[in-house]
C-alpha cells in the first residue's frame, strides 16, 4: 500500500521561493502519474503539475517539477510566489500515464495529507 507524505510548506513573503517534497513509500507499480494539486479555502482543487514514468512532465509558469527516483520523491519548486498561491498543496498518484497535462483529481487513487503554503 503506497503512502504519500508532503513536506516543505510554510509561510513566505511574496516573491520568495519554496520547494515542496512528496515522498512515496510502499510498493510502486512501474507505470504511474504523480501530480501536485492545490486547494485554497472556498475553491476547487486544481492541478499544478504532473510527472509520469514515461518521462512526461507538465507544469506552468513559475513552478518546476522534478523527481528523484533514488528517493521516490517528487518535488515542486515554486518561485516568485504570489499571495494567490496560498493554498494547501497535495500530491497524488494514479497507476497510469498522465497522458499530458494534469488529470482531474477524481482520476487519482492515493493522496497525501497536504502541506500548507502561505504567501503574504
Amino acid at each position: 500500500h503506497v503512502q504519500l507524505v508532503e513536506s516543505g510548506g510554510g509561510s513566505v513573503q511574496a516573491g520568495g521561493s519554496l520547494r515542496l517534497s512528496c515522498a512515496a513509500s510502499g510498493y510502486m507499480y512501474s507505470t504511474y502519474c504523480m501530480a501536485w494539486f492545490r486547494q485554497a479555502p472556498g475553491k476547487e482543487r486544481e492541478g499544478v503539475g504532473s510527472f509520469d514514468t514515461h518521462g512526461t512532465t507538465s507544469v506552468a509558469g513559475r513552478f518546476t517539477i522534478s523527481k528523484d527516483n533514488t528517493k521516490n520523491t517528487l518535488y515542486l519548486q515554486m518561485n516568485s510566489l504570489k499571495p494567490e498561491d496560498t493554498a494547501m498543496y497535495y500530491c497524488a498518484i494514479v497507476w497510469r500515464y498522465c497522458s499530458g497535462g494534469v488529470p482531474a483529481p477524481q482520476a487519482f487513487d492515493i493522496w497525501g495529507q497536504g502541506t500548507q503554503v502561505t504567501v503574504s
